[in-house]
C-alpha cells in the first residue's frame, strides 16, 4: 500500500458506481473511477453543478461512462425517488460511495424532514440511501459500500438524548457526532451483511485535511477554518490526494471489510492510504446497534 495512488486502481470495466457529491472529493472519486473504466453515477442536488462535473470528466476521460443523478440528501423523499429511478435504469450496483456532506454551519439548520442538517445530511441520508439501494447492491459483483468519515470523528460522541441538537447546538461537536455515526454505520452494515448473507462489504474511510469547498460552504469563509483554508493553504492536501483512502477502500482487493482507512502521515491528516485504528467509541457495538435501530425509525426504511 506504500504511496498508493489512483494509478493503482484495478480495472473497473463492467462495474457500476454511485458517488454522492458532485464537487471536491466526490468529483475526484468519480473521475478516477471513470478513468478506470467504471460506469459512474455522480449524484447531487444541483443539476448545473452535476452537468459541469460530468462535462469535466468526459473532457478528461474521452468515452467516460458517467452521468448525473438528481438527489437532495436533505430530503428522504428525494433519496427514495433517486433509488427508484436508478432501479429502473439498471439491474444491479457494484459500488456505493457515501461521500457528500456539510460541515459546521454556524447556526442550527434542518433538513426538509426536520433533522439537524449535519446529522441528517452526513449520516441519516446515507443510511437511508444505502437501505434503498440494498436490493441493487445484493445483485452486484463483489459489492462494496464505502462511507466517508472525518478526523473530527475522533472527538465525537452519539448523544441519544439530543441527537438533533435541539437543546444545544455547537457546530463542531455536532459535525463530529455525524461523522462518528458514519463510521459506526459502516461497521454495523458490515456485521449485519455477514449475518444476513448479503455478501456486501462495508468499509469506512476519511480524507484527512483536504482542500475542498466543504469548510467555506459550511462554516463560511470568515470562520477560523475558512481563514486557514484561504491564507494557509499548505495545511490542506489537494482533493485528489484526499480522495485516495476512499478509492483504495472502494477498489483494492486488499481493502478489508469492516476496516477504516485514512492518510498515513501527520496523524492521519495527509499522505497516502493506510488502515488506521478507528476511534475507540466507534467500536462500541451496543451503541452502534442502538443507533441503527434509532435510524430505522427516523428514516422509515428497511434493509431487506
Amino acid at each position: 500500500m506504500t504511496n498508493w495512488t489512483a494509478k493503482n486502481i484495478p480495472s473497473q470495466h463492467g462495474r457500476s458506481v454511485v458517488v454522492t457529491g458532485t464537487g471536491g472529493l466526490g468529483y475526484e472519486d468519480a473521475l478516477a473511477l471513470a478513468r478506470a473504466g467504471a460506469s459512474v453515477v455522480i449524484a447531487g442536488r444541483n443539476p448545473q453543478k452535476g452537468a459541469e462535473a460530468v462535462a469535466a470528466i468526459r473532457q478528461a476521460v474521452p468515452g467516460a461512462q458517467v452521468r448525473f443523478g438528481m438527489v437532495d440528501l436533505a430530503s428522504l423523499s428525494s433519496i427514495a425517488e433517486f433509488a427508484k429511478q436508478l432501479a429502473q435504469e439498471q439491474d444491479s450496483l457494484d459500488l456505493l460511495i457515501n461521500n457528500a456532506g456539510v460541515m459546521t454551519p454556524p447556526e442550527r439548520r434542518e433538513t426538509s424532514d426536520g433533522f439537524e442538517l449535519q446529522f441528517g445530511t452526513n449520516y441519516l441520508s446515507h443510511f437511508a440511501l444505502s437501505a434503498h439501494l440494498l436490493p441493487l447492491l445484493k445483485k452486484g459483483d463483489k459489492p462494496r459500500v464505502v462511507t466517508l468519515s472525518s478526523v473530527a470523528a475522533r472527538g465525537g460522541a452519539i448523544d441519544f438524548e439530543d441527537l438533533q441538537a435541539e437543546r444545544s447546538y455547537k457546530p463542531f461537536p455536532v459535525y463530529s457526532q455525524s461523522k462518528l455515526a458514519c463510521i459506526m454505520f459502516a461497521f454495523e452494515l458490515s456485521r449485519r451483511s455477514k449475518l444476513a448473507g448479503w455478501n456486501i462489504e462495508s468499509i469506512a474511510a476519511h480524507p484527512g485535511v483536504t482542500r475542498t469547498d466543504l469548510i467555506t460552504n459550511g462554516a463560511g469563509p470568515s470562520s477560523i477554518n475558512g481563514i486557514l483554508r484561504r491564507f494557509l493553504p499548505f495545511l490542506f492536501q489537494p482533493a485528489w490526494q484526499g480522495a485516495l483512502p476512499t478509492l483504495y477502500a472502494a477498489t483494492d482487493p486488499a481493502a478489508r471489510d469492516g476496516a477504516y482507512y485514512g492518510p498515513d502521515r501527520l496523524g492521519g491528516t495527509r499522505g497516502y492510504p493506510t488502515e488506521e485504528k478507528p476511534p475507540r467509541q466507534a467500536l462500541d457495538t451496543a451503541v452502534a446497534a442502538r443507533l441503527w435501530e434509532t435510524s430505522l425509525q427516523l428514516t422509515n426504511v428497511t434493509f431487506v
